[in-house]
């Protein structure tokens, strides 16, 4: 996804078209500035500075993303494998979520440094490195959001054939397939993102071959295919299938299901649309459909803010498809009384009964509703 790591890091000044620098001035505001050429029609266009707000909002957002995502995915994976064990298949797609998603949030740091200084300092393996996990956490998280929406619609709508596919060993199977398109996908970022020295700063930026324009414009539609189109299409079948389904149901906890469902696909909806739309008419402005600067210095800011904006749904994953669960909350509920038990044991509190800490007092599921919206989710 060039649009947006590369907005965050740079590019470089070498290649034919429209060009995008984000560098520190003199002062200590750090404005970013940007400019872009159209050699064949002879038009050069300064682009407007975005506000100087953004040398401080974005660092702090980006710092506050890396916490929280760094917590709650960690926290997910926690649960996972020491308290719960992964024993089914959506137990082995929530665990490749929440690891794709550290992947995507473990870029925050860097993208956080070089916001504040405005040059690339962790030398040219690094920049692979940071550059392909970043790629690689996007697109594997979705496709484990797809995945995952398939498996709850075989688990509510194909229950019978469900029984013979949902199994953790093809669980595993399907994580691996999925993990090898991810990297596949990535393989041109790995490849061409490297350490350049461009208008005397350090940046990670792409350099390709000739400059070449049309593996820009590639990789902004493979984005916009395999990170939205696809992952959109997946989900407003399975969903629209399983909420046909749960109107046929007569159950208190029907209608929490459903809008539960709908929060899975609106939220997808609304953190990643902006970010492929933006994509897709930087596209444009790569084949010259787009050329003048007005429309250039109103997609750049885009640019920033829906980028911004897409980090955010890493962190909200691990609500939407762990904490609604009945399971897992009744998991991570246990785990929190034995860490409490622990410390109060250490401290000597008299005041606890220890039979009120035996494992039968733990959080049950009250009804098979209950375990019926966390199949659902």
């Amino acid at each position: 996804m060039e649009g947006n790591l590369t907005y965050l890091l740079g590019r470089s000044s070498s290649e034919d078209v429209s060009v995008g620098y984000m560098s520190s001035t003199s002062n200590s505001s750090a404005a970013y500035e940007y400019a872009f050429f159209y050699p064949e029609l002879d038009i050069s266009c300064d682009l407007e500075n975005i506000p100087a707000f953004a040398s401080t909002f974005f660092p702090v957002l980006y710092s506050l993303l890396f916490v929280t995502g760094l917590v709650g995915n960690a926290l997910v994976i926690w649960v996972l494998t020491i308290l719960k064990k992964v024993r089914a298949m959506t137990d082995v797609y929530l665990l490749n979520l929440a690891i794709s998603d550290l992947l995507f949030v473990f870029s925050l740091p860097f993208l956080v440094q070089y916001s504040i200084v405005s040059q690339w300092t962790f030398g040219n393996t690094m920049c692979k490195i940071i550059s392909s996990a970043y790629f690689i956490g996007f697109y594997s998280s979705a496709f484990f959001i797809t995945i995952m929406s398939i498996d709850r619609y075989l688990a509510i709508v194909q229950s019978i054939y469900a029984l013979q596919v949902r199994t953790t060993a093809h669980g595993i199977i399907t994580s691996l397939v999925l993990w090898a398109v991810a990297i596949l996908a990535s393989a041109p970022d790995l490849i061409f993102f490297q350490e350049m020295n461009d208008n005397n700063q350090t940046k990670c930026i792409p350099h390709y071959p000739d400059s070449n324009n049309g593996w820009k414009t590639f990789s902004n539609f493979e984005v916009n295919v395999l990170g939205w189109l696809i992952p959109v299409v997946v989900l407003i079948f399975c969903y629209h299938s399983i909420l046909k389904n749960l109107q046929k149901c007569h159950t208190q906890n029907k209608y929490k299901a459903m809008k539960l469902v709908f929060i899975v696909v609106i939220v997808f909806f609304l953190f990643w649309t902006p970010i492929n739309i933006v994509l897709f008419l930087d596209s444009l402005r790569n084949m010259y459909i787009i050329d003048d600067c007005q429309t250039s210095q109103r997609l750049d800011l885009a640019m920033e803010l829906a980028e911004a904006l897409s980090f955010v749904h890493c962190c909200l994953n691990p609500v939407i498809y762990a904490f609604v669960g009945e399971k897992f909350k009744k998991h991570l509920h246990e785990a929190f009384r034995k860490y409490t038990r622990f410390l109060l044991i250490c401290k000597d509190y008299s005041a606890f009964d220890g039979r009120s800490l035996d494992k039968h007092s733990s959080l049950r599921v009250t009804s098979s509703q209950s375990s019926f919206v966390g199949t659902v989710l």
